[in-house]
């Protein structure tokens, strides 16, 4: 009886664990719906005390992109730091949606990702404080979630002000030894 208690115990704890990383869909746990004004999505993550915004510039056919949403993105400690510290929104380079830019400006989201964000290849992944500047900008897919993991800890503990996104990993990677 002990045995088969310890076992179901074992087994127990061994699901539970297991449901803890299990990928949640980046939709619903990672980006937030958009009202489709950036400044005022600016004042409302200024006001839930956020570091600011981040904007995943994507494409549907995206290899790269699928990656990010399919391997980084659905992970639920990525979506729990991101959303704890950041407004996060998915941007359609390819979009003829409307949209408010951070200035109040209307235009297409093509036409901000593309005329105001330079957004040639994808993902780009860019961070705004709260006067709407992009103070980070990542072109392409990261290595995985730590380097993900990294780059929002770079932009949410205001590393970015003193040194490249590059000279902060190499300073990681050398307090680890």
């Amino acid at each position: 009886m002990k045995l088969l208690y310890k076992t179901f115990i074992v087994l127990l704890l061994s699901i539970s664990g297991l449901q803890a990383g299990t990928p949640r869909d980046p939709y619903e746990y990672f980006f937030q719906q958009s009202i489709g004004d950036y400044a005022e999505e600016l004042a409302i993550a200024k006001e839930e005390g956020k570091k600011g915004v981040m904007l995943f510039f994507e494409l549907d056919e995206c290899p790269f992109c699928h990656y990010m949403k399919n391997t980084v993105l659905n992970q639920p400690e990525v979506q729990d730091y991101y959303r704890k510290n950041f407004a996060m929104f998915a941007i359609d380079i390819e979009g003829d949606i409307e949209m408010v830019d951070f200035d109040g400006k209307t235009m297409k989201m093509k036409d901000f990702a593309f005329k105001l964000n330079r957004v040639r290849a994808t993902p780009v992944i860019a961070f705004y404080d709260f006067k709407g500047k992009r103070i980070v900008r990542f072109i392409g897919k990261t290595s995985g979630v730590k380097e993900f993991m990294q780059l929002g800890k770079f932009v949410a503990e205001g590393k970015y002000k003193d040194m490249r996104f590059t000279k902060y990993k190499r300073e990681l990677r050398k307090a680890k030894k």
